[in-house]
């Protein structure tokens, strides 16, 4: 069984800060694109299946963050402010005049919702996906994850090589029943390319750049990014996956306490989802996407301020 777009993809190559990134877009090319970013260990292609369920004259861009996907690996390494610079940079050559309009899952959701307080007035509004940010860390931590990553460098690489992309999904499948074997096999497509082998001629490795597994020597310092978040003006639709299990309870309180630092923001839970909500309930993620977009212009008819 395999995945049959209902929208069919184009793809262009742009260079950003000196790195060539792939972007993934659906729909007209002459209209300003909603911009999709993706999260950790995935890529922009993955968007398919929300595209398949938004309006189909509605222009979506999906860039490949650097090291993901079909995008140059940074020879520098990895170091988050840079997502920061890469979407300011996307977002002037992808929507040049106006505020833009985002959707982001995971890590790119915390890179826009970080950016939407640093950029007060770049955004129209922003669709956080379970980007709830990481937990908070002590200074006391320091000392044991620099030795980490010190060590970690001092190890070789591990390769992320699968005997098929086929059984990739099935790998998929056993991480997270919810997705479906169709989808499955689509994103295990998506996050592969062919790297065959004299023991494994049907071998394929992951498109991403396996430094992204390296620990970061940097601690994430949850009260800056809360400072950034209370910056935000843009309305935010944040959106959580519900399955009714312990995470969904977990998820539930971060969500919550998010809003004591945006000032404009709504939550929505998809019953059924976990994390990967794109992924497991795409058609539910739509309706919510345009829901918040209708009530939006509501108060834009209303005469109402954005933060009302």
């Amino acid at each position: 069984m395999s995945y049959e777009p209902l929208r069919a993809p184009c793809r262009e190559t742009l260079t950003v800060r000196g790195l060539r990134h792939r972007v993934t877009w659906w729909g007209p090319r002459d209209q300003v694109p909603v911009v999709l970013l993706h999260g950790f260990q995935d890529c922009g292609a993955t968007w398919q299946f929300l595209a398949d369920h938004l309006p189909p004259d509605r222009a979506l861009a999906a860039p490949d963050w650097r090291g993901f996907g079909h995008s140059e690996w940074a020879p520098g390494g990895y170091w988050f402010p840079d997502y920061f610079a890469d979407l300011e940079a996307l977002l002037d050559m992808l929507v040049p005049d106006g505020p833009a309009r985002i959707v982001g899952h995971s890590m790119g959701a915390n890179i826009a919702q970080v950016y939407a307080g640093l950029r007060p007035q770049r955004l129209a509004w922003l669709v956080n996906v379970e980007g709830f940010g990481l937990p908070r860390t002590e200074p006391g931590d320091a000392p044991g994850r620099y030795v980490r990553w010190l060590d970690e460098l001092r190890q070789p690489l591990r390769e992320g090589r699968f005997p098929s992309a086929a059984q990739l999904a099935d790998f998929l499948r056993s991480r997270n029943p919810r997705l479906t074997e169709d989808r499955a096999g689509f994103v295990a497509g998506a996050w592969t390319r062919p790297a065959p082998s004299p023991s494994g001629p049907d071998d394929v490795e992951l498109l991403f750049d396996p430094r992204h597994r390296l620990v970061n020597p940097v601690l994430y310092r949850r009260e800056e990014a809360e400072a950034c978040w209370a910056w935000t003006e843009a309305p935010v639709l944040l959106v959580r996956g519900d399955g009714g299990d312990k995470r969904a309870q977990a998820m539930r309180v971060a969500a919550e306490g998010m809003r004591a630092h945006i000032r404009d923001l709504e939550i929505a839970a998809v019953p059924g989802a976990g994390h990967m909500v794109h992924h497991e309930e795409p058609g539910a993620l739509a309706r919510h996407i345009l829901e918040f977009e209708r009530r939006l212009a509501d108060r834009v008819r209303a005469g109402q301020p954005p933060t009302a």
